[in-house]
């Protein structure tokens, strides 16, 4: 009875080891295809940022009240506005300025963050006592009421919607790079350096900012879409760019009348146009943080 009981156990355990593997394995292959797709997805949109306008001679604002709203066909691939403007071409030049704006105010505030974070953690006491009373207090205002109050100081244009969201976009990132900075202080390289006499702007610059950069370029590209979401959240209340600006964001915002009147193609594409590429880039992203953690990349490769 009890060979029995020994014979049945033995033979679970390679059934158990296979079903593990082919766990993995189906783990491996869905991360493939995610980053294959996302990147897929982003070389799209760079090709069409960068080749449509040149290629097609044509005037995005050219207005012909003759083919207004016309549906999608072979001559206009995504129909026409209210005004008659080809709406692919204004999707194309509407995702070039919100790619602009996101990834200028995504850098922006990952400057402005690294620099707040690694000086909190380096420095620490009452250094890192104030900052993070400050982050704190900013955490406290909703990123959009704050980035309306900012925004609204300025005439509308992209400098300060840039800015506005760059002002607003920091704080998330000071707090990864404070917390990796603590993290490294304790390595013994560090603790090497300190007793052989560095001060700690030498030890912040030659040994803790290097260590911070992949965390703090993983921020910066999750912020990418976040960025952007928010630039057309501003412009969408009118706050943002001018109406005659195109983006994504002043695109939805003027074809709420079209949407009303049964007209869905004026909103359904840009908001494709948006939704795509945000979701492709946070893919990559999403990717390059489990290259980068060790425990997440050791499950991975169960």
């Amino acid at each position: 009875m009890a060979d029995t009981t020994v014979e049945k156990a033995d033979a679970t355990i390679p059934a158990a080891a296979t079903a593990w593997r082919s766990h993995g394995t189906t783990r491996r292959s869905t991360h493939t295809l995610r980053l294959r797709v996302s990147a897929a997805l982003v070389a799209l949109t760079a090709l069409a940022v960068l080749l449509v306008p040149p290629l097609v001679q044509l005037d995005q604002q050219a207005v012909d009240l003759a083919a207004k709203l016309l549906p999608p066909s072979w001559s206009h691939p995504f129909g026409t506005d209210d005004v008659g403007r080809d709406l692919l071409l204004r999707c194309v030049y509407g995702l070039r300025v919100s790619l602009l704006v996101g990834v200028v105010a995504a850098l922006t505030a990952t400057v402005i963050g690294t620099a707040v974070g690694a000086a909190a953690g380096a420095f620490g006491g009452w250094v890192d006592r104030l900052v993070m009373r400050l982050v704190d207090t900013l955490s406290s205002v909703p990123h959009l009421l704050l980035g309306i109050f900012i925004v609204a100081l300025f005439r509308p244009g992209v400098w300060p919607v840039v800015i506005s969201v760059a002002l607003t976009h920091w704080l998330s990132t000071a707090r990864i790079v404070r917390a990796e900075i603590l993290s490294l202080r304790s390595r013994p390289y560090v603790d090497a350096a300190v007793s052989g006499g560095a001060s700690r702007l030498r030890v912040a610059l030659r040994h803790l900012l290097p260590g911070v950069l992949p965390q703090a370029g993983l921020a910066a590209v999750l912020m990418i879409p976040h960025a952007m979401w928010h630039e057309s959240a501003l412009s969408f209340l009118g706050l943002g760019l001018p109406a005659h600006t195109a983006s994504l964001g002043t695109l939805i915002q003027g074809a709420r009348g079209s949407l009303l009147a049964g007209q869905w193609w004026p909103t359904l594409f840009p908001g494709l146009f948006l939704i795509i590429p945000t979701l492709a880039i946070a893919g990559l992203a999403g990717v390059w943080r489990e290259r980068i953690n060790p425990r997440r990349r050791s499950e991975l490769t169960l």
